[in-house]
């Protein structure tokens, strides 16, 4: 992959909400990537925004959802979201004055606002080191951040 595939404007997804695509991105960063640092939860949030940019560019509109809210939720698609009702609601008793929690709405505002710098260059899939789901067998990464393999894949 060279740098000229990479997606290089600027992308603003549609917010219904601009607080709730904050609050539910924030809290899907803090439930996959809690132990990552800031460059490993800006690379989560990259895959949300990148999945809406490949969803808009491509077929546009709802592969993985038109918003914010819709790519994170979608198909529960990232494991915070499909554990169990039981962490869905833990996710959603994070307060605001969790550490964690706060770092990950700086990076989430950053990303609705599109000012977010992606680091995995235009990954729409991860997964965590050492797995080895079966659709990723053939496929080179596009990034490895901290404890996960991001990968570019069309929808």
């Amino acid at each position: 992959m060279t740098h000229i595939d990479l997606p290089i404007r600027p992308f603003f997804p549609r917010i219904a909400d601009q607080e709730t695509s904050i609050d539910t991105l924030a809290r899907t960063l803090w439930g996959e990537a809690y132990g990552d640092s800031v460059r490993g939860k800006e690379a989560v949030a990259a895959v949300v925004m990148n999945r809406l940019r490949a969803a808009q560019d491509r077929f546009g509109g709802d592969w993985w959802g038109t918003t914010v809210v819709e790519a994170c939720l979608a198909s529960d698609l990232f494991e915070c979201w499909r554990r169990s009702p039981q962490s869905r609601r833990d996710l959603m008793l994070i307060r605001e004055t969790d550490p964690v929690f706060a770092t990950c709405r700086r990076i989430a505002a950053r990303a609705v606002r599109g000012a977010l710098v992606d680091p995995t260059y235009g990954a729409t899939y991860y997964h965590r080191l050492g797995d080895s789901p079966v659709w990723s067998r053939d496929l080179t990464p596009s990034a490895v951040i901290g404890r996960r393999k991001f990968y570019r894949i069309a929808p």
